[in-house]
């Protein structure tokens, strides 16, 4: 066993998760966060994986069999893809989805939910899709008000569940799990009761701190998959989140 196995172990042991199985109510919408190119595809950029990934080939297959379930019942879903503009990138991580790349789209997998009109895209510009959901009123003489398209589609949709999936769980999908979880004990999703991660369709990606190191890199960017990929789970139950390792009456 090396140190990440080790350290894993020991984080399963002292800092336990529990999968469950989820049934979901009839409104419930879906929720993909950040599966696109730049994120998904090898090669496809900066913070693209650099070969092939198991965890990743999964998410993208789980998130498109998922999608097109939740199509086939009319059941709602919203995709946020992250997007950059060339003259504002996202500190600390290099340049990476800037518009115009093609980074910034979705894998080939999930392209057909750009032609579907009941389906919601949100581009954000920044790695808290709910912050990134926040967009200026533009009506005369609401200068400095603002509202929040996520919230609108919950709440105009009437959501009882979300079900989250995507890209990296410890970051992404964490923050916007995390933030939608206090909107929601804030009462700003009146109908949302449950926020459910779907772990075999989320994925993190994998940098151990020998190959940081090996590029120059500080060694605070160390990022082992499997640990990062555990905290952000253990991080989205602990603050309320359900864990599903499946989802039963899709």
């Amino acid at each position: 066993m090396n140190a990440v196995e080790a350290l894993l172990a020991t984080m399963r042991q002292e800092l336990p998760v529990r999968l469950v199985s989820y049934r979901l109510p009839a409104d419930t919408g879906l929720v993909i966060v950040d599966e696109v190119n730049g994120f998904c595809t090898v090669g496809c950029g900066n913070l693209a994986p650099p070969a092939a990934d198991a965890q990743i080939a999964q998410m993208v297959e789980r998130s498109d069999a998922l999608a097109r379930a939740f199509r086939a019942k009319k059941r709602p879903i919203l995709a946020f893809l992250d997007t950059h503009e060339p003259d504002r990138p996202e500190p600390p991580y290099p340049p990476h989805c800037i518009r115009g790349t093609g980074e910034e789209n979705l894998v080939p997998q999930l392209v057909w939910l750009e032609s579907d009109p009941d389906v919601t895209l949100i581009r954000k510009d920044c790695i808290n899709g709910f912050v990134g959901a926040i967009e200026p009123a533009t009506a005369r003489g609401q200068h400095g008000l603002s509202h929040n398209k996520l919230v609108d589609w919950i709440n105009l949709n009437r959501l009882e569940a979300v079900v989250v999936v995507g890209i990296c769980t410890d970051i992404c999908v964490m923050d916007l799990v995390l933030t939608l979880l206090s909107a929601r004990n804030h009462g700003l999703a009146p109908t949302l009761r449950d926020i459910v991660v779907y772990e075999p369709a989320c994925a993190t990606y994998d940098l151990p701190r020998a190959t940081a190191e090996e590029l120059g890199l500080p060694m605070t960017s160390a990022h082992p998959k499997w640990p990062t990929h555990h905290i952000g789970l253990y991080c989205m139950a602990s603050r309320g989140a359900i864990l599903a390792s499946e989802l039963d009456g899709v």
